[in-house]
């Protein structure tokens, strides 16, 4: 008997069944360990991030989580919601508009914009927000492959 995990893939939405005005959310409690984990695993170990002491010296009187890490959730909707599985990030432009703090809830959103049949194709809408004020804005381009 082998110890093995399964595990079940998500079905996703075929590129057919994806209109304009679609969209999915997901919400992330943002935590020291997750700062910690991102920094360990990119290597931006700006002080900014993990130092109180510096922290407290800048603009932001606290310590914020990486801009990227909010703008990151974008990617798991993507890849296990909307389009989901097999899908193929293309483009993602950022704007940063507020900081993230330990404590906070990012909702992370993505809302198609188009969908080109043609080159399977799909542009979204990204949104990241804490207490309904924008973190991080842009748009994604997303290429859905056929199904083989």
């Amino acid at each position: 008997m082998s110890d093995a995990v399964v595990l079940e893939v998500p079905r996703g939405v075929p590129i057919e069944e994806i209109k304009p005005g679609m969209s999915v959310s997901r919400s992330q409690l943002i935590t020291d360990a997750d700062i910690q984990a991102f920094a360990a695993v990119t290597g931006d170990r700006n002080p900014v991030h993990l130092s109180d002491e510096y922290a407290a010296s800048t603009q932001f009187g606290k310590r914020i989580a990486h801009g990227i890490l909010s703008a990151g959730f974008f990617s798991a909707l993507f890849g296990m919601e909307l389009p989901g599985p097999g899908c193929i990030y293309i483009s993602q432009s950022v704007k940063f508009k507020r900081p993230v703090y330990i404590g906070d809830t990012v909702v992370a959103t993505v809302k198609v914009v188009s969908v080109d049949m043609e080159r399977r194709r799909v542009l979204f809408e990204t949104v990241g927000t804490v207490n309904d004020r924008a973190v991080v804005t842009g748009e994604a381009e997303l290429y859905i492959p056929e199904v083989v």
